[in-house]
């Protein structure tokens, strides 16, 4: 544009006219109408509707343009990025609304693939909104800094505070003119249900101030400390005077107590049922535990260990409680669980069985009364009572208020719990809250304590803690009736406001009890530490100390034994067993003469007496010799000399063992009796192969020099010697069982004379004869066995003894001394193996396998066991542990004392500096435990 007021366009020159110029610019800017929107006049939008004038191009418009700032611009876009993810958030729970809609009508198969999709779903839908959420923050976070730093009018304020308004209502703001678009209610619906089965909460916000903050982390480790007091005074022992108190939960069956107590701590693992179920006291501590993930629980008394699972902690307690018999329906022996958790306070709580009406079919009439008596005893004082009771039951009936009413008259140690307040109405919940008709000081809460079951629906509430989800369930309810349950009504209401109650009301209660109990337990050390004194002679003594002494006397006196039963005791118990198979075989070969029966005997064609008559030649005698010494032989003296020395060595372990301390400890003796068997079973095998592989050249031909013959001739001697008086020793046994020797003599000589012929037998004598009975009959032919025997003893004695078997050439006349010869060699060369392959190797390893056993590889609760298994052991060990916990609950105890008089005097201090500084209002700070 030149200055004499003609445009040039197109190399063409047009006279210049202001209007069209400001026309022109006025419909540039207008345009983007939608970004800015602000009012336009009348005669912009008619002149908006006309096109462009011939020819014309727009760029020609850019240097009329102003140029817009990054301040006027941004405004608008943030409201658009708040529009845009709302809508698209809209869209997607919308489907997944609509999904869920349609997985209901599956069947079951359908409806567990379908909850694996909304688990997807959920963390996918929860990126989303994370996402969209950083961009508000980021653009709004943005828009401070920048209104901050440039100056901006503010009328730009105004617009860009209508914006926010505009998003902040779930970006409606938009459209034609301003105006918010319009949603349905049934649209709204969806999308809050959906995003309640999603699990979205809200954060909890936090409105204390720095010192309600400190004061109340300090409640919390000061209720800490008090339950660890609590539950070491427990393990003291059962005493009136030695414990703490702990809130005890009591109702009516389906009232609510199960549902209030897994809301606190988030999970579902009480026993439930159609019938009565919960039949014996639950202990139940709750331990906070700010620095772990994982939440588990434990029952102490049985030693189950850590249980993530509460679906199993719940069948736990099933099965506890369905323990208790038919005939008794409750037990007042305690289940003791413990719950450990971030997300639980720390409170010790014990749920009782619920007041029951009416006895079901098969209950005892007595029922009823047996409950009360177990209520009655568990809520006297200390206790704290939480009385449950439901909203939609009158009050006055309430079996839980009335026994509250019998034990705490004045309403000071119980807390009313109002439950399923969502069933009545408002106004009638608000009342029942305000203590009106039946008042509590520590006042009344009420409670939903429960999340919408959705059963077979896409999105569950699964196995995960859903604390939250109560809470937001509790919290739409109480929000949706703000005139009756809002924050000017002053009623208490919330799980999460009964959980801080809870809290501070134990935590007070505690403290109040604190002194006596200390007075209690000081006095209990007294008695303790003089009963240990006069008893023990304050010896010192712990499970593992005692089991060390007891494992270190027991080697002593193992390797005392080792040192005397070497090689020359194996050689004499190998010796003395191969003596007797001996005897067996000479007894066999030589000797027998049974007598079965009062028939005469048949003729012998080679009798024994004419053995040292019989000629080097003889067939007969030679190869009943030879046929002696090969079954002596051949008698597999491996497995045998083996057998006898594994034999004697598990002996000497048992005899040790009832010498030993161990002596009454079955536990020790089992594992000492596993230890050597499981030596000597390894050993066995490869010990009797090597033996049995060593005397294969004694099984073909044996040599003998004339020391070996003149040793065997003397042992065998002494050997026959014994064994003579051994028969007379029978006889005199026979003799005595039988009345006299006279009688005997006179039943011997009628058997003797019938075997000879000289009497007739009529008949075969099994019922008697002769005026012998038949048991006479069989003493008399026993005695008449071993009368024969010593005269066979007493002929080979003097047989061996005589110059014909002092040379070995006379073997065949002398088979008891080939046989011993024989039996020596058998055992000197047995002995050898023996000592190495199997002696060496117990000795060395039985100590060693001793330590595995009972020594480093025992656990602490092994080692425990073993000790309490001796009686007067126990008896120390229980003397010494008692004294240690009550020092240590005294030293707890002096530490909160320590605490309270740091409260005390931080109290009192800042009242002195509020009244130095003339504020006249003292201080506000209140101690540790008192109730808010």
């Amino acid at each position: 544009m030149n200055s004499a007021g003609i445009s040039i366009r197109n190399g063409r020159r047009l006279p210049f006219r202001a209007p069209f110029a400001r026309r022109l610019f006025h419909q540039y800017i207008i345009h983007p109408q939608p970004l800015l929107r602000w009012p336009t006049p009348p005669h912009f939008q008619r002149q908006r509707r006309r096109p462009w004038p011939p020819g014309s191009n727009a760029i020609h418009n850019v240097p009329t343009i102003r140029t817009l700032s990054f301040y006027r611009v941004l405004p608008n876009l943030a409201v658009k990025l708040v529009r845009i993810p709302a809508m698209f958030g809209g869209a997607v729970i919308g489907g997944l609304a609509y999904l869920q809609y349609q997985a209901t009508q599956a069947g079951n198969y359908a409806a567990d693939v379908l909850r694996r999709t909304g688990d997807w779903a959920s963390g996918t839908a929860g990126g989303v909104f994370g996402g969209a959420k950083d961009i508000v923050e980021q653009t709004r976070t943005g828009w401070e800094r920048t209104k901050d730093e440039l100056g901006i009018a503010d009328w730009w304020r105004q617009k860009f505070q209508s914006g926010e308004s505009a998003s902040g209502a779930g970006g409606e703001s938009g459209g034609p003119g301003g105006e918010p678009p319009k949603q349905s209610r049934a649209q709204a619906a969806a999308v809050a249900g959906t995003g309640a089965a999603f699990g979205y909460t809200a954060p909890e916000d936090d409105d204390r101030t720095g010192e309600e903050a400190a004061r109340d982390d300090q409640m919390m480790v000061l209720t800490k400390k008090m339950i660890e007091i609590r539950s070491m005074l427990q393990m003291i022992g059962k005493s009136d005077t030695l414990l703490l108190p702990s809130i005890v939960v009591i109702g009516f069956q389906s009232s609510g107590k199960s549902s209030v107590l897994e809301a606190i701590v988030g999970h579902e693992f009480l026993p439930k049922g159609s019938n009565m179920i919960t039949r014996r006291p639950i202990e139940l501590t709750l331990v906070n535990t700010p620095s772990a993930t994982a939440e588990y629980g434990e029952f102490p008394a049985l030693g189950l260990g850590k249980i993530t699972d509460f679906s199993h902690i719940r069948k736990t307690l099933t099965d506890l409680n369905l323990a208790v018999p038919a005939s008794e329906c409750v037990s007042d022996s305690p289940i003791q669980l413990s719950i450990y958790s971030p997300n639980v306070p720390d409170l010790s709580l014990i749920d009782l069985p619920g007041y029951i009406l009416i006895n079901s079919e098969g209950q005892p009439p007595e029922l009823s009364q047996k409950i009360e008596d177990l209520c009655e005893k568990y809520i006297q004082p200390p206790n704290v009572i939480l009385a449950i009771s439901d909203a939609p039951s009158d009050l006055a009936n309430s079996a839980a208020l009335r026994a509250c009413m019998r034990v705490d008259p004045r309403g000071e140690r119980t807390i009313g719990v109002v439950t399923k307040m969502d069933l009545v109405e408002p106004s009638r919940g608000a009342s029942i809250l305000k203590n009106r008709d039946y008042p509590l000081r520590l006042g009344y809460v009420g409670v939903v304590s429960r999340v919408p079951q959705q059963p077979g629906g896409l999105f569950s509430r699964g196995s995960g803690n859903f604390t939250d989800s109560v809470t937001n369930n509790e919290t739409a309810y109480f929000s949706s009736h703000s005139s009756e349950f809002g924050p000017g009504s002053e009623l208490a209401v919330g799980i999460r406001t009964l959980r801080k109650k809870l809290m501070r009301v134990l935590e007070q209660t505690m403290a109040s009890s604190l002194q006596s109990t200390s007075d209690a337990v000081q006095q209990e050390l007294e008695e303790a530490t003089y009963e240990y004194k006069v008893q023990y002679n304050d010896r010192p003594l712990s499970a593992e100390s005692y089991l060390a002494e007891s494992l270190d006397a027991f080697k002593h006196s193992f390797k005392e034994f080792a040192e005397s039963f070497g090689r020359a005791k194996v050689r004499e118990l190998l010796k003395n067993e191969l003596d007797q198979r001996v005897l067996d075989l000479l007894a066999q070969r030589y000797w027998n003469k049974p007598v079965n029966d009062l028939t005469p005997p048949p003729p012998e064609l080679d009798a024994l007496s004419s053995l040292p008559r019989a000629g080097l030649d003889s067939v007969y005698w030679h190869r009943k010799l030879d046929a002696s010494t090969s079954s002596l032989t051949k008698l597999g003296i491996g497995r045998l000399a083996t057998t006898v020395v594994a034999n004697a060595l598990q002996s000497e372990v048992d005899r040790l063992i009832a010498q030993s301390t161990f002596a009454s400890h079955p536990f020790a003796q089992q594992a000492i009796t596993a230890a050597s068997s499981g030596i000597l079973n390894e050993r066995f095998l490869s010990t009797s192969d090597q033996v049995e592989n060593c005397i294969k050249p004694y099984k073909y031909e044996i040599d003998v020099n004339e020391s070996e013959w003149a040793n065997g001739r003397q042992e065998i001697t002494s050997v026959l010697n014994s064994e003579l008086k051994a028969c007379e020793a029978a006889v005199k046994k026979v003799e005595n069982d039988f009345g006299g020797k006279r009688k005997l003599q006179d039943v011997m000589g009628y058997i003797d004379r019938i075997r000879k012929g000289e009497v007739v037998l009529e008949g075969n004598g099994i019922g008697g004869a002769g005026g012998f009975s038949a048991a006479l009959l069989a003493k008399g032919r026993e005695a008449l066995f071993l009368r024969d025997r010593a005269s066979i003893l007493r002929m080979r004695i003097s047989a061996l003894k005589s110059s014909q078997c002092s040379h070995s050439t006379a073997k065949y006349a002398c088979p008891e001394i080939l046989l011993d010869v024989v039996a020596n060699k058998l055992t000197s060369t047995a002995v050898l193996f023996l000592n190495v392959e199997l002696l060496s190797e117990f000795y060395y390893n039985f100590p060693r396998e001793l330590d595995r056993r009972l020594g480093r590889g025992l656990a602490k609760e092994d080692v425990e066991r073993f000790a309490r298994e001796d009686k007067k052991v126990r008896g120390h060990l229980d003397a010494i542990r008692r004294k240690e916990l009550l020092e240590a609950v005294l030293e707890k105890m002096k530490t909160l004392n320590v605490l309270e008089e740091s409260e005390r005097r931080e109290g009192h201090r800042e009242a002195a500096v509020g009244a130095g500084k003339g504020s006249g209002t003292g201080s506000n700070r209140k101690r540790s435990w008192t109730i808010v």
